[in-house]
């Protein structure tokens, strides 16, 4: 949709979402996970007296593969749980553009997979639904607002039409013009879900609508032919420094710049549907006044059905002969063949249909259960030269045990696909974590092992190939094991965490049209620490810290060390109602070989030649206050870039990957407003 389309849309929405009594808002913290409603009784009588809890609110939220029951999070010191793109991320510049973690964190994913991954932080999935309960309608409305017109929007609705049915709505839209020449970035998320349960408690349906667009201009990074990022004198505006593709398009100052006229376009659709019957035994609870039913499952039987389509695309609707010839010639492309429309398009469409059954031993503990299944996946792939249609049989199985005394937390799955494109992959799962002592706190171990089909980007048969006329090897498949454990001491807050990757026949891109493999086995270790540190009453530090190194000559580049710390002020200034935040954060990593980017592609490809050092690492002072429900972020970001050279400024960039640069200084502020109706 376009922007004037997406603002009367979503001002439709927020006119929805408000509707009822303003005089309703209460503080969030009547905003529980658990506890009673206040209010009751049908007296009318103005003159009554009124407790505070009458327009309070319960509200719960789940997950599709998930019975266990959360509360919200209304915390404000994470600013990055409010932001798409996570604090431990490399991103190309621009928010919206192309990101990968700077953690390593491998595709332990089983089957099929398209493998277009480099915009997965700004796309929602069906397992990360939330399923909401609550005693009133509640919406949440998020506004954040940065340099050169970048905002985000985000609506969120839900209310229980009965106190059996929910219904939740969900909009984002993020869009950002960018720094530099084409970089302007435009994306949606929309998700619409409900889950029922009937009144005997027996059948429990979900149900998830959801629609993910992606549209980010590329241009390959900054010219190398001069060093631009010196002459602050002639480029202190960064937007003017030459790119290396879409150089004849401007740089984006308006917010309803939206088209991409050079870069990538992804978009996908899914509708799920998921039903459960329950055969079990009943009870109830006699009160004085009431009967409370209850009903407790022995056996379960579940079908989940899913269509999804995906379109995976690049195109450069101008190719420009003059200014784009050097950069396409990396693909292997002369000027004459760069006089049309460039047009990429990888296409699928995907049938799922899994049959589950469940056994409950603990009639009274939901969290334990056996559970069995089959699915059956269809696939079609339309491609620039064939059609592929492919299937897939999957068995899987599936233990958890979280105790009534909440001392265990046990959790075993294992998928095997039997036949089918995929045959042979397998993901096998163990994890088992227990609550030790107060003092000792939390204890994790565990095992996953993933036997995979290389992506399908990685086959002769996807359009990106055909393009840049590669013949790609047979792969074998890939494995990857990854041995882990954790402790948890609330008391000290603290979590420490351990990784030990086992990986073979590892596959990367090793240039922008040439995907390879690395078959011989190597090993990494990552160790990770969260500490929250009390600097006095009211000061302070939240260090998050990961050493990560790999053994052998595998092509895989990660820094040594990651870190972050926020060292801030939390106080009420002796106002009851609000929460004060201010400080600074604090990111570096150690120099490393990081991956370029193919925009073509829309790939992060192996390179060992060049290093990318912090000038300095990235510094941002904060303000963070809520006011009852009404949240508000004032940040000031990449402080580090200030430079006294040639005057003052802003243009000590960092770079984020070679010939990628971070802007400079950059003022955000987000409001986050939530209303109970």
């Amino acid at each position: 949709m376009n922007y004037k389309r997406s603002v009367s849309f979503l001002l439709a929405v927020i006119i929805f979402c408000c509707a009822g009594r303003i005089s309703a808002q209460r503080p969030l913290d009547r905003i529980r996970g658990m506890g009673n409603i206040g209010g009751g009784g049908g007296g009318a009588d103005s003159l009554a007296h009124r407790s505070g809890y009458e327009d309070s609110i319960t509200i719960t939220v789940r997950y599709l593969d998930s019975s266990r029951y959360r509360k919200m999070d209304s915390t404000i010191t994470d600013f990055s749980k409010q932001f798409p793109i996570p604090a431990d991320h490399i991103f190309l510049g621009n928010t919206g553009s192309a990101a990968r973690s700077i953690i390593f964190r491998p595709n332990m994913t089983a089957g099929w997979d398209p493998g277009f991954h480099s915009f997965d932080i700004y796309q929602g999935t069906v397992p990360e639904t939330k399923f909401y309960s609550t005693t009133r309608p509640y919406s949440e409305l998020v506004y954040i607002i940065g340099a050169r017109a970048e905002q985000i929007i985000r609506v969120l609705h839900t209310q229980n039409i009965s106190p059996d049915w929910n219904a939740a709505f969900q909009f984002r839209l993020i869009n950002a013009p960018g720094l530099l020449r084409s970089q302007n970035t435009n994306h949606s998320n929309l998700r619409l879900n409900t889950t029922y349960q009937s009144k005997n408690r027996r059948y429990h349906a979900f149900f998830v609508y959801m629609n993910n667009r992606i549209e980010a201009g590329e241009n390959g990074g900054i010219r190398t032919d001069e060093d631009y990022l010196a002459n602050s004198l002639s480029y202190s505006d960064r937007s003017l420094i030459p790119v290396q593709l879409g150089n004849s398009i401007p740089a984006g100052r308006s917010v309803f710049s939206t088209n991409v006229i050079t870069g990538t376009k992804y978009s996908n659709r899914h509708v799920m549907f998921r039903h459960q019957y329950d055969l079990g035994i009943k009870d109830s609870v006699v009160t004085d006044s009431t009967v409370i039913r209850l009903f407790y499952p022995k056996i379960r039987i579940e079908h989940t059905a899913r269509i999804s389509s995906y379109n995976y695309g690049f195109a450069d609707l101008r190719p420009d002969i003059r200014n784009d010839s050097a950069f396409y010639a990396s693909y292997g492309f002369t000027p004459d063949q760069l006089t049309n429309t460039i047009s990429i398009v990888d296409k699928w469409s995907e049938l799922f249909n899994d049959l589950s059954v469940y056994q409950f031993p603990d009639s009274k503990n939901s969290q334990q259960f056996f559970k069995a299944g089959a699915s059956i996946q269809t696939l079609k792939g339309t491609f620039t030269n064939e059609t592929r249609s492919l299937y897939n049989v999957i068995l899987h199985g599936e233990y958890r045990n979280k105790t009534r005394n909440q001392k265990w937390d046990i959790e075993a799955t294992g998928q095997l696909y039997s036949t089918g494109f995929n045959a042979g992959d397998y993901n096998a799962y163990i994890s088992l974590r227990r609550f030790i002592s107060k003092k000792i706190g939390y204890l994790q171990g565990g095992f996953q092992n993933v036997n995979r089909t290389p992506s399908f980007v990685f086959d002769n048969s996807s359009s990106f190939n055909k393009f840049t006329r590669t013949t790609v090897p047979s792969f074998n498949k890939e494995n990857v094991t990854n041995i882990f454990a954790s402790i948890e001491q609330p008391l000290l807050n603290l979590q420490l965490t351990g990784h030990y990757y086992l990986i073979s026949n590892y596959t990367y891109f090793s240039s922008f049209t040439q995907p390879a493999q690395y078959s011989s086995l190597f090993n990494l270790l990552q160790v990770g620490a969260i500490k929250r540190f009390r600097l006095g009453k009211r000061w302070r530090l939240d260090s998050e810290v990961t050493v990560q190194q790999k053994a052998g000559a595998a092509p895989l580049n990660i820094p040594l060390l990651y870190t972050r710390n926020n060292l801030y002020f939390q106080g009420s200034l002796g106002f009851k109602n609000l929460l004060l935040l201010f400080g600074t954060e604090i990111r570096y990593h150690t120099p490393y070989k990081a991956d370029t980017y193919s925009p073509v592609l829309g790939q992060f490809v192996y390179q060992d030649t060049t290093t990318i050092r912090l000038k300095a690492p990235h510094i941002t002072a904060f303000l963070h206050f809520r006011i009852k429900t009404f949240t508000t972020y004032v940040r000031a970001e990449n402080l580090n870039t200030v430079s006294l050279r040639d005057g003052f400024g802003f243009t000590n960039n960092n770079f984020a990957a070679p010939n990628y640069i971070y802007p400079g200084l950059l003022i955000r502020i987000g409001i986050v407003w939530g209303f109970v109706n």
